[in-house]
């Protein structure tokens, strides 16, 4: 009786124990915290508008999701509607449209990653070889222009260039060629969107990665010609390395947007005849959710597209940690 009465107060003080060093951790923790606050204080009020600014308009607005589970109706407002449980996503799921609106959404993010995502790193790379300084800056200058452009006036000129007496068709009579009607012929659209997404983004975003191949050590180049390394070989063995961490985050970030396309290009560039390969989960989404007033419809399948972007993050992140030990956390 006895050895049973020691036990137990063996493990009463051995969980007191643990509840203490518990206590003491957090303490300690709590501690830190407010040792680092104060002396990283002008760090956190430099940051403090874009924590208020994201708690206001990027997690508060979420309260809003509630409607997906829902017959909302704006006469009863976001909490007033009946419960309908995943009636709005079993109905997307068995839409008649929902493998047209996958595939399409997947395939123009594939050919994004495929065509779009390298071009900017060659640009970079190419600009970085220019030596001529004024050369330089005004090939940078030229490449940049297109993103300062409005998508409505992009659309407009590739809509110019494209249509039957436009300069594309032109071109094609004048090497003796029949003139195409691009815009409405379902095969060309994907063709014409990840196009002019290149001619519009690709001088913009060859930013980050010039920032990139400025911090390589210029003594890795030094020591390369000295060993007789072509040029092809220094980009090759010494400044693809040395942006690798970059091209795989912005990856993970393209991966993390694999079921979203954005939808404002497509909406001026598409029509009725280019649906086929031309529709979108987005864009179906506007047409019903805000077009047709069915907001908890929209809801629902804004909701599946950003689970099925958040899932793909994780474990595109998870695979990079895993291969190469690059990963956004």
């Amino acid at each position: 009786m006895g050895l049973v009465i020691l036990r137990i107060n063996n493990i009463v003080l051995l969980k007191h124990s643990k509840l203490k060093q518990l206590k003491l951790k957090q303490e300690k923790g709590f501690q830190r915290f407010i040792k680092t606050l104060k002396k990283e204080k002008y760090l956190w009020i430099l940051v403090l508008p874009g924590i208020i600014w994201y708690l206001i308009f990027a997690y508060g607005p979420m309260y809003g999701l509630v409607i997906a589970f829902e017959r909302y109706s704006p006469a009863r407002g976001i909490l007033g509607g009946p419960w309908v449980g995943f009636k709005w996503f079993k109905q997307f799921f068995e839409s008649q449209f929902f493998w047209r609106l996958i595939r399409n959404t997947l395939l123009l993010n594939i050919y994004s990653i495929i065509f779009s995502f390298p071009a900017p790193i060659i640009l970079a790379i190419m600009l970085n070889e220019i030596k001529h300084g004024w050369y330089k800056k005004a090939a940078q200058t030229i490449s940049y222009l297109p993103h300062f452009i409005s998508t409505v006036i992009a659309v407009g000129m590739v809509v110019n260039f494209l249509s039957t007496d436009g300069f594309i068709n032109n071109l094609i009579s004048l090497l003796g060629g029949q003139r195409k009607q691009f815009l409405v012929m379902p095969e060309w659209f994907r063709t014409i969107y990840i196009a002019s997404g290149i001619w519009q983004s690709a001088g913009w975003n060859s930013i980050i990665y010039l920032a990139a191949i400025s911090g390589i050590d210029s003594q890795l180049y030094e020591a390369a010609i000295v060993d007789g390394a072509t040029k092809l070989n220094q980009i090759w063995h010494i400044t693809i390395p040395g942006i690798l961490p970059t091209i795989i985050i912005l990856l993970i970030l393209n991966l993390g947007h694999i079921l979203s396309v954005g939808y404002e290009k497509i909406i001026l560039l598409y029509n009725p005849a280019v649906y086929e390969t031309a529709d979108v989960i987005n864009t179906y989404v506007y047409r019903r959710g805000v077009a047709g007033g069915e907001f908890s419809f929209g809801t629902a399948v804004g909701l599946f597209q950003s689970v099925i972007n958040f899932i793909m993050i994780i474990l595109a992140n998870k695979i990079s940690r895993n291969l190469s030990e690059i990963s956004l956390w």
